[in-house]
Parts: structure tokens; sequence; C-alpha cells
């Protein structure tokens, strides 16, 4: 059983115009997890309220980390979080359709 691991960050390449954004992604950037939660594509999609096509369509683009466990996708929910409050629509069905139904307020 040999396990491949193929990690892509795309919270390090991003870059921001603004200069809150460049301080909150800063501030994303050292934060380091010790035990990052992995969840397959289609619990990533439960949880974000989306179809895992979008989700899989994230990780083709780089939007999202991600990791290849025995020919499957294994995404950090850190990131799937970031991308799905990357743009109103994600937000809105993440908050909506998503665990975003079961929390109150997000912190940021």
């Amino acid at each position: 059983m040999t396990e491949k691991t193929i990690i892509s960050d795309p919270l390090i390449k991003k870059k921001s115009h603004s200069k809150k954004k460049k301080e909150d992604e800063k501030i994303l950037i050292l934060t380091e997890i010790k035990n990052p939660i992995w969840v397959s594509v289609s619990e990533t999609a439960k949880l974000g309220g989306v179809n895992s096509r979008t989700i899989r369509r994230a990780i083709q683009n780089n939007n999202i980390t991600y990791k290849i466990v025995k020919n499957r996708y294994q995404t950090d929910l850190k990131s799937a979080l970031h991308y799905l409050h990357s743009n109103k629509k994600l937000r809105n069905k993440l908050y909506q359709n998503g665990i975003g139904q079961y929390i109150e307020n997000w912190q940021k």
C-alpha cells in the first residue's frame, strides 16, 4: 500500500490589491494548522452546499489545497472554506445549503 501525495497550496500564490486583504492573507498564510482536516471531494461539496463538480473545478484551477491518496482527491477543509468564501454566489450556497445553516456567526 503506497500513498501518493501531491499537495498544492493556492493560498501562498494569491495576490491581493487592497491593503486590508493583504493583511488578512498574511494572517492566513502565517497561521499554520498542526493537524489539517482532509476530506473527500463529495464531503467537501456537501459541507459547502455545492456540486462536487464545483469542487473538482476549483482543484483543477488550484484554488483548493489538495492531495491524492489512493487515486482519490482529498481537499484541505481550510482552503475549501476560503474558496467558498471567495465570491458571493458560493458564500450564499455555503450559508444556505451547506454547513453555514448550522453556524450562526462566522469568525473572521
